[in-house]
């Protein structure tokens, strides 16, 4: 089929399933169009995607997303309505590949800016840079806590044109949020009140300095007191986007799915009835479930799909009658493309491509994976945290740890073996510095049993160690007690508790980040203001020079040892 017809095909499809094209003329009742975005992370180039769903349910593995495909797909939308809204829930950047994260994002805020974007929540990596650039990129202008990669893609930088919305981040002394907490859309003559909000928890996601003054508050509290105000303004149409999610078995399109759990369903049940619509983000899934009467929608990451929803509306009551929704995978080549787009990404590609293809070091292996398969260690978590202790020894470091959550992506080789500055950005995307400090044994053993406090170790994983220190744990032992007591050693001789050792890590973590607090009770500390990423390069530099390319040794005895 041409594409052409192909895309007259799926979008009377979607006429027929969703009736998202139809504006009813009498009855008062209105459909508001929406397309919803999340956890986009910079990524502006089509990427592989793998899913469970389609009529059959089968697994199934297709290249997705791009700026270009959801400029292609919005595009042909927009000819069905006119007054289409596009929204998102938070994570537009941060965590981005290099091509947009080498340029501090503006990439991608001048893509979404193309794109039409009304307005997005904040998402917990908004904030990876702190709050003063976060406000740079929402405002424009130079002046960054970033000098060395803001204003380098183009010389002025403008800002975003669509509201970032926060209305649970206060500023301690204003008592006010720093960002507008809504927004008021307009579309078919209906008034759309746009909330965002993100989880709560960010202080335990990003690094503590760059949102000093700064508190965030109970997500679904900080929403539902803005209601009044809503609509002594004539709002009777609520979206909430939000930066906090869920996980379902639920295929990413199965319609109204009742399966959904994680913290947004909390939030969810506790908010106003008068919300129907709920835009989620943040846990990467694709879900269409019903929580309490509300349609709570996640599209994945990455760009991979979009959300369309339809809210049919009441005009004489101005109320909601019924919320529908269904995400569609973004496939390349269903829609006619954008000239405009096209030529944006080809100047970010080209601009991007000769520095990041400059080669760092030969690899010994095609790919190292970030993966856990089931395990507690990651081949690539464990070289992390290796060339951490490399550039940490200067200032006496002996054990190093990295968080399997600060690594983005595989580390892949090019077709002569080369590891080159694109791929080394890909797996530490945020340009932590190193901190180093002094932990006692016993404040290290505690650190381990953090490990598992709560159902964190599901999300984030364990702790990824430094070659030469190990440990033994036991699954069946209670919360606090599950570190095998004289397992710890440091090159095979047990820590003391009353002894002090060097222990490096990025500055997120050493600071209590991903909820291990320990670590910001640690002394003597220095701010060595070597980068991840310099580190990280080193290291694959000096494995190389070693004769020992990094990836070359395939069996190495585990640091990490689970009790059966």
């Amino acid at each position: 089929m041409k594409p052409a017809l192909r895309t007259l095909a799926l979008a009377t499809a979607f006429a027929m399933l969703a009736g998202c094209a139809s504006q009813r003329p009498s009855n008062n009742l209105v459909d508001i169009n929406l397309v919803a975005l999340n956890d986009l992370h910079g990524h502006l180039e089509a990427g592989k995607f793998t899913y469970n769903g389609g009529l059959f349910g089968k697994q199934t593995t297709v290249k997705a997303g791009g700026i270009d495909t959801i400029a292609a797909a919005l595009q042909e939308w927009r000819k069905e309505d006119r007054e289409l809204l596009l929204v998102g829930a938070g994570d537009m950047i941060g965590a981005s590949p290099a091509i947009s994260s080498m340029w501090a994002d503006e990439p991608t805020i001048g893509a979404l800016n193309m794109l039409g974007l009304k307005a997005t929540s904040v998402g917990n990596h908004e904030f990876d840079a702190g709050r003063i650039e976060l406000l740079r990129q929402q405002k424009g202008g130079c002046n960054s806590p970033r000098p060395d990669k803001a204003c380098k893609f183009s010389a002025a930088y403008e800002g975003a044109k669509f509201n970032y919305l926060a209305a649970n981040v206060i500023d301690v002394v204003t008592r006010k949020p720093i960002l507008p907490a809504y927004e008021i859309v307009e579309a078919h003559g209906v008034k759309v009140g746009l909330i965002g909000a993100v989880l709560k928890d960010t202080p335990s996601v990003v690094l503590a300095s760059g949102i000093a003054g700064l508190t965030f508050e109970d997500e679904a509290q900080s929403i539902n007191r803005l209601l009044p105000e809503l609509k002594a303004q004539g709002v009777g149409v609520f979206v909430v986007l939000i930066h906090q999610g869920g996980h379902t078995e639920s295929s990413f399109d199965k319609q109204d799915c009742k399966d959904l759990k994680g913290e947004i369903v909390d939030v969810v049940k506790r908010l106003d009835p008068a919300i129907r619509l709920v835009v989620s983000g943040h846990s990467h899934k694709g879900y269409l479930c019903r929580v309490d009467g509300k349609l709570v929608t996640q599209a994945e990451m990455g760009g991979h799909m979009l959300s369309r929803i339809k809210l049919t509306v009441d005009k004489a009551s101005n109320t909601v009658r019924s919320v529908s929704a269904r995400n569609v995978v973004m496939q390349p080549n269903w829609y006619r493309s954008v000239p405009q787009v096209d030529a944006y990404l080809k100047k970010v590609k080209q601009r991007s491509e000769q520095e990041l293809a400059r080669p760092v070091a030969r690899l010994g292996a095609a790919t190292i994976s970030r993966e856990r398969h089931g395990g507690d260690e990651s081949a690539l978590g464990n070289l992390v945290a290796d060339a951490t202790l490399l550039s940490g020894r200067p200032f006496g470091a002996q054990i190093a740890f990295m968080n399997i959550g600060g690594v983005r992506a595989n580390l892949e080789s090019n077709a002569a073996g080369f590891a080159t500055v694109g791929h080394a950005q890909a797996v530490l995307p945020f340009g932590n510095t190193l901190t180093v400090m002094n932990m006692t044994g016993a404040q290290i053993k505690t650190l381990l049993e953090q490990q598992w406090v709560g159902d964190k170790v599901q999300s984030r994983g364990l702790l990824q160690l430094s070659a030469g220190f190990t440990y033994q744990w036991d699954p069946q032992q209670p919360e606090g007690s599950r570190v095998v007591p004289g397992s710890v050693m440091l090159h095979g001789v047990p820590l003391e508790d009353g002894a002090s050792y060097r222990v490096a890590a990025n500055a997120f973590i050493a600071a209590g980040g991903d909820a291990f607090p320990e670590f910001a009770k640690g002394t003597n500390r220095v701010n060595t203001a070597v980068r991840d990423i310099d580190s990280l390069t080193a290291y694959l530099i000096k494995c190389e020079q070693d004769r020992k390319p990094a990836g070359s040794v395939t069996a190495q005895e585990p640091r990490i040892q689970r009790l059966k």
